[in-house]
């Protein structure tokens, strides 16, 4: 929720975001309990995941207290705005107790050209790699990515009405052209994985799961005064197309970008060449081998670029969840025998520089103990975490002279932007979670086997057989 408030000078900014927890109805929390938890989500983003990501992507915020007669006033105004499929949760309005953050549809860096138009792109990338682990019990994940296969799952259930060609595999890629045809799959078929606004206001992608704003005609409307902002240059029938791909090309240099000077933490590295660098159901690759083509670009992601950073945190998954789950039963016993340790497990936080500490061992020799499976399971939700958080892009048309000392600029062929890249949602994912993760990963892999494998054409295997050793797409 986005307004202007005194608060705002907490950040220096015009506006803010509040953010208030919500409950299932009569199922409050105390406002000692609501504070708690609040400032947990605060010390989480500022003691671990600006670690993983570095200082400049992650705004953990600050709690803040309100009076309770502005809270109430306020939820009653935003209630008729807030999506159905969120109206099953009240929000809290009686503790005066929320999370102040800067609106990240905002730049975060230069405020000079705030009075120009801001254009932001959300994108949620999901999990970027296939798995690894030899946990794994279905060849099939050693194949196809998660989100390949969880997209047939979730069409068959109502949740969308048409598959996505994206993959993040691409995305992830480093190379320009899977990038370009990712985010051109994103932009055709948004779900939940891709938004964009232009001064604060959703211009395009779903407000809700079914309610969604997809015109490119539109889209390419509100884009041309930025891109182009002379009047004679596009038009006709291809503007919309030479827009869109313009705004591709911009948003795929923020991505390889590195906008924040210090290194991410002391984490060693996960070494990405491991697992298969694409995914057999990615159209793109479809059309590769259909096409024979053997060679492409495959740069690989810079190694200070975002996406590199949250895909490293992602790979803290090293065991898959079929073999994760294991050792969240063997913390779950121990639990239930010495319940009074929850607290010196830091289970539930506190999140501080012990915690992360922790977290830097990647040895996946399992010695039998609990502190190696509890290192596991945190690793895993911190994994989790990143294989679902937000990347927003704010960009700003800027003058040459303008720009010319600035460092994050970016071009496209008629115009310059200045950009800042953030990281949004890293609230850390429940230990509770687990045993939902690991039926949820069972009935994907199970529908995607029983009702699009089966039924898939076997001479595709067979190509993608022939041509595995030639095709060059992560270099390491």
């Amino acid at each position: 929720m986005i307004l202007i408030h005194p608060l705002a000078e907490v950040f220096g900014l015009r506006c803010v975001v509040l953010r208030f927890l919500k409950f299932p109805p009569n199922r409050n929390k105390t406002p000692e309990e609501i504070l708690h938890h609040l400032q947990n989500l605060v010390d989480f983003g500022k003691h671990v995941m600006k670690q993983f990501f570095g200082e400049n992507y992650v705004h953990p915020g600050e709690v803040v207290q309100l009076p309770l007669n502005f809270v109430k006033q306020l939820c009653l105004k935003i209630q008729s705005e807030r999506p159905e499929s969120r109206c099953d949760k009240d929000l809290d309005t009686l503790s005066g107790y929320a999370m102040c953050l800067p609106n990240l549809t905002r730049l975060q860096t230069y405020h000079f050209v705030e009075h120009r138009p801001i254009l932001c792109v959300e994108i949620k990338p999901k999990c970027g790699f296939i798995p690894f682990s030899s946990h794994v019990s279905q060849e099939i994940k050693h194949k196809v990515c998660r989100y390949c296969m969880h997209q047939h799952l979730k069409v068959a259930n109502g949740k969308w009405k048409r598959l996505s060609k994206y993959c993040p595999l691409d995305l992830f890629s480093g190379s320009k052209q899977r990038m370009h045809f990712a985010l051109k799959s994103l932009l055709q078929e948004a779900q939940n994985n891709l938004k964009i606004f232009k001064n604060g206001e959703l211009i395009y992608g779903c407000k809700d799961d079914q309610d969604c704003l997809s015109d490119w005609n539109e889209l390419a409307r509100h884009l041309k005064p930025l891109f182009f902002p002379s009047n004679g240059l596009v038009s006709g029938p291809h503007c919309t197309r030479t827009i869109i791909k313009e705004l591709i090309h911009v948003i795929t240099m923020t991505l390889l970008s590195n906008t924040d000077a210090c290194r991410a933490g002391d984490m060693k590295t996960v070494p990405i060449s491991q697992g298969r660098s694409y995914c057999e159901a990615s159209t793109f690759s479809k059309e590769l081998v259909r096409n024979g083509k053997h060679k492409m670009e495959g740069s690989g992601l810079p190694r200070d670029c975002l996406l590199y950073k949250t895909l490293q945190a992602q790979m803290l998954d090293m065991l898959d969840i079929e073999g994760l789950y294991p050792l969240y039963s063997r913390v779950e016993q121990y639990l239930e025998e010495f319940p009074e340790e929850r607290n010196t497990l830091q289970i539930g936080g506190p999140y501080n520089e012990a915690f992360y500490e922790k977290l830097l061992d990647l040895s996946t020799e399992d010695d039998g103990t609990v502190a190696f499976a509890l290192t596991k399971v945190q690793q895993y939700r911190i994994a989790m975490t990143a294989k679902d958080c937000s990347i927003m892009i704010a960009l700003s048309p800027c003058l040459q002279d303008e720009c010319s000392e600035q460092k994050s600029v970016v071009l496209s062929s008629k115009s310059r932007f200045t950009f800042s890249v953030s990281v949004l949602d890293l609230d850390l994912k429940p230990y509770e979670s687990i045993p939902h993760q690991y039926k949820l990963d069972g009935k994907i892999v199970n529908y995607y086997l029983k009702n699009v494998q089966a039924k898939e054409d076997p001479v595709m295997s067979n190509l993608f057989k022939e041509n595995e050793d030639c095709i060059v797409l992560h270099k390491v």
